[in-house]
């Protein structure tokens, strides 16, 4: 029998009453406690593990419920007994020294930022928390990118760092020779360059973050996504992934966000074991206790379980281990105590010393009598499981050999601010510490058994120093040497891909720009009908990842399921429902489409990790993300904006866009704003197209510069399900289809005082179109047409101009695009989208006369289109009574003609504002 049987044995015969303190039979739950630690003891765990999963299937067969213990909760101990514990690597005495270094600069790093800009911020005590675990990655567990002669690499592992631990991260960067003392001293201080960003920000240092993480909840969803990711890029055989693992750091407070576990089973059902979440159980939130009356350990324990993970909880250092043992033959006294502790009790002896552990924790004759040979130091140096690095690397070592098919979370147990003594360890005030005085900074010098290199007069400097080991110091060129062995530093970013990809010219796509003459169809089918294109195209083809959220059909992408399959890790396991049609669902396990089901975040988080795939496994690939728009930026925003920190390219693609362009389905359906929210993006280029060859000019430039040139930008492009005749493209007009606005019709009637300029884009465009008729044929007024592609892109042609304007006073004036466009035009501007009038309003400024704005303000309706938009006024009738009114302002025409208009139109002035209905 092995050492492993016998422990588990005791301690399971130990657990008569550690569970239930209601038991109504004691003596028959002992012998079935017995009955278990025999069979572990005799046929070992394996056969035991066997017999409760058929105790619990016959269990389910005969209508049983499971009860709290159906949630699989095991007591408050380590997962992996010490007898399995494997021998931990490497020089201990070294990395001890290492991890020391690290912890008193990453606390040096932000106190010095503050003492230089009081106020700057920065965080201390996540580090402290987390800094072994990452070390042990680091030295042991962690493979950089290996870069290839041929110019290519492998992306090694990832990992997800916790944000709010980056100046732990710069320390050791420090130490390794890729940041500079300099920069340290800079830290969150990046205007002018040479700072560093205040979080992981891959767009602020690209060369140094991959991920964007300090979002809380983004992280734990996106590295889901990424390990399916790269399942899906190993299946699809474009990258060989075996053996690369994505790593996700999180807090236990951040587990409280719904992104954080609402991805959870996609890992289990997707069989991703390249996929480890530590989660950093120090029991704090940003300003007081996780789960002060509860216990977060046991409530995340039975979550994952329930989701189908592999838990191991990492909650002892190695010094409680001979206590847990005497335990185990006495009766599971300490662990029946530990079991019963609630969090906000435990965060409390994290903070205090020893005498008190004594007299509150072991509070029983019984659990004094387990710590009889132990002083009150040695008390206090009962480590969480988190800070020994026996037990961490037990941990991370079970979860990589795994490998059969399940995710691994490891909740690992640790103290807040850990060292940091009335600095802030374990304290409610530890998250807020900037500036720990001169005894915080001794207690953590002492602590870090650091006195040769931070002397006590250097205790008295409120500059606070930077420990520098030169290049020659052992611990140095052993921490180069252990990122050497495991392929090179992390975290690193690379900005480009090695391969580029050739883009297909436009007349590859002349079915979109030579219209569609009397046959109607939708901007939402060009947009189909170009990703069909480029399926044919042999450089691109294996590159392009459609993604869904479940809505091919109402898309009209039905047809790619037959032609290029949906991706499923284990094929299709079954003959589908519409086998015999033509457009069958089909599954493969090299199928291409990702059809996230019903989850705009999760599409969200596919679409990201496809289009940062350049930089994280050097292979461009191309994602289409296509979703109803009022679901897209409103809801994902901030998944939207970590992409873009992120440097990801691609497309979103916001169908049904406008809001009355969906007309049947409603306010929650409708959207009037999604360009507003994406105006919000730097690097978002969005367009809001009326015909298929400005879909067919904006996308195949999208890919020119995204995947050609490899600029770090992706387009939002708004389509629609209204189906019309779709014009030939007129001559001459890519230029301005892509910088924002072109003439799309001059009307021949001479004049230049009865004469209107009118805007549209979208869906009001054609609204537009026909007000510019009535104008003309019922008014004797000259109208000209603009079609707007993107008011956005003019608002930043704008802005550009005056900035350089207000630098360059001597200078002879430079012109905004809308000034020079409309400079050669006569009469008011007049405007009418399908979005809020602030939409249209962005280019105010640069419109240089009289210009009159109108949108779609306040919440949506089901009713049919012509109703929608004349409730909302934006229909061609408004138009028509925008630009006489216009006009009438500027004393061209008589305020007759407008009421005349407006009887004529049956437009009634007391009609209730839509912003207010």
């Amino acid at each position: 029998m092995s050492a492993d049987s016998r422990s588990a044995a005791a301690l399971v015969a130990s657990l008569a009453s550690a569970l239930r303190h209601d038991d109504l039979d004691p003596t028959e739950t002992r012998e079935w406690l017995d009955s278990l630690a025999s069979v572990i003891e005799r046929d070992g765990p394996e056969r035991a593990s066997f017999l409760l999963d058929a105790l619990q299937q016959a269990a389910g067969a005969s209508g049983l419920t499971a009860g709290a213990a159906g949630r699989v909760i095991t007591p408050y101990i380590n997962s992996l007994p010490a007898a399995t514990r494997p021998a931990t690597p490497g020089d201990r005495e070294l990395e001890d020294r290492l991890l020391a270094v690290l912890r008193w600069n990453a606390m040096a790093i932000v106190v010095r930022a503050n003492r230089v800009s009081d106020g700057i911020g920065g965080h201390i005590a996540t580090f402290q928390s987390v800094g072994q675990l990452f070390e042990m990655g680091f030295n042991h567990f962690w493979r950089g990118p290996v870069e290839r002669e041929d110019g290519t690499r492998d992306g090694g592992d990832l990992v997800y760092f916790q944000g709010h631990a980056s100046p732990g991260l710069y320390a050791r960067a420090h130490l390794e020779g890729r940041i500079t003392t300099a920069q340290l001293d800079r830290f969150r201080m990046e205007v002018g360059g040479g700072g560093l960003s205040s979080y992981p920000h891959p767009y602020l240092m690209p060369d140094f973050w991959q991920f964007a993480t300090v979002s809380m909840g983004l992280g734990p969803l996106t590295a889901i996504y990424q390990a399916r990711f790269m399942k899906y890029l190993h299946n699809r055989g474009l990258r060989d992934t075996a053996g690369r693992h994505v790593w996700a750091f999180l807090g236990d407070g951040e587990m409280d966000e719904p992104e954080s576990l609402g991805a959870i089973t996609v890992a289990s059902r997707e069989k991703l074991d390249n996929l480890v979440f530590v989660i950093n159980c120090n029991l704090q939130r940003l300003d007081g206790p996780v789960r002060g009356n509860g216990k977060i350990v046991q409530e995340l324990e039975g979550i994952f379980h329930g989701a189908g993970w592999r838990v191991i909880k990492l909650l002892w250092g190695s010094a409680w281990d001979p206590l847990f043992a005497r335990d185990a033959e006495r009766g599971g006294h300490l662990v029946r105590r530990l079991t019963d502790m609630v969090d906000g009790e435990m965060q409390v002896y994290g903070a205090r010393d020893g005498a008190y552990m004594r007299e509150r924790l072991f509070n029983t004759p019984e659990l004094r009598a387990l710590i009889e040979n132990l002083d009150d130091d040695q008390l206090k140096g009962l480590h969480r499981g988190g800070h020994d690095p026996a037990t961490v690397h037990a941990a991370y070592r079970a979860a990589v050999d795994q490998g059969d098919g399940q995710p691994v979370v490891i909740l690992a147990q640790t103290i807040k601010g850990y060292g940091l003594g009335s600095g802030g360890e374990g304290l409610n005030t530890a998250h807020q510490e900037k500036k720990p005085k001169a005894d915080a900074r001794q207690y953590l010098r002492d602590h870090l058994g650091l006195h040769d290199l931070v002397p006590d007069a250097a205790l008295e400097d409120d500059a606070v120093p930077l420990i520098e080991l030169p290049d020659d110091d052992p611990a140095v060129r052993y921490l180069r040497a252990r990122r050497e062995a495991l392929d090179g530093p992390l975290p690193r970013r690379y900005p480009t891909s090695s391969l580029s990809l050739p883009v297909p010219a436009l007349d590859t796509f002349s079915v979109l720009t030579k219209g569609s003459g009397a046959r109607e169809q939708s901007t939402t089918t060009a947009f189909v009908r170009f990703l069909n294109l480029l399926t044919r195209d042999k450089a691109l083809k294996a590159h392009l990842v459609p993604i869904l959220a479940d809505e091919a059909r109402t898309f009209g992408m039905e047809g790619m399921f037959r032609q290029i399959g949906i991706y499923a890790p284990e094929g299709q396991k079954y003959e589908p429902v519409d086998a015999e049609q033509l457009m069958f669902y089909k599954e493969a396990k090299d199928g291409q489409i990702l059809q996230e089901g019903i989850t705009e975040a999760g599409g969200l988080a596919s679409w990201t990790c496809a289009g940062t795939s350049y930089a994280n496994h050097d292979l461009p690939m191309i994602p289409f993300f296509i979703f109803y728009s009022m679901f897209g930026f409103q809801r994902v925003g901030d998944f939207i904006w970590a992409a873009a920190d992120q440097g990801a390219r691609g497309f979103l693609l916001g169908a049904t866009s406008g809001r009355t362009t969906l007309n049947g389905e409603g306010l929650q359906h409708e959207d009037g704003h999604s360009h507003l929210i994406a105006a919000t993006v730097p690097n978002c280029l969005a367009y809001d197209p009326t015909y298929a060859y400005e879909v067919a000019v904006i996308m195949r430039d999208g890919l020119e510069r995204m995947v050609d040139r490899q600029e770090n930008v992706f387009y939002y492009l708004t389509l629609l399900n209204e189906n019309y005749p779709q014009l030939a493209m007129p001559d001459g007009v890519e230029d301005g289809i892509l910088r924002g606005m072109y003439p799309l019709r001059t009307s021949a009637k001479r004049g230049k005082k009865k004469r209107v300029q009118l805007l549209g884009c979208g869906s009001i465009l054609r609204e537009v179109e026909a007000a510019a008729a009535l104008l003309e044929d019922e008014h004797g007024v000259a109208a000209d047409v603009w079609s707007v592609t993107s008011f956005t892109e003019l608002r930043r042609d704008g802005l550009a101009i005056d900035r350089h304007n207000l630098r360059h006073p001597g200078e002879t004036p430079r012109t905004a695009y809308v000034a020079d466009q409309l400079a050669g035009t006569s009469g008011p501007v007049i405007a009418s989208t399908d979005h809020m009038a602030s939409f249209a309003d962005q280019i105010r400024s640069w419109v240089p006369r009289r210009y009159v704005t109108l949108g779609t303000d306040g919440f949506g309706r089901s009713d049919s289109r012509e109703a929608l938009r004349r409730f909302f006024e934006v229909d061609r009738h408004h138009v028509v009574v925008a630009a006489l009114k216009a006009l009438a302002d500027e004393g061209v025409v008589d305020a007759d003609v407008v009421r005349d208009a407006m009887v004529r139109y049956d437009i009634d002035p007391a009609t209730p504002d839509p912003t207010t209905v």
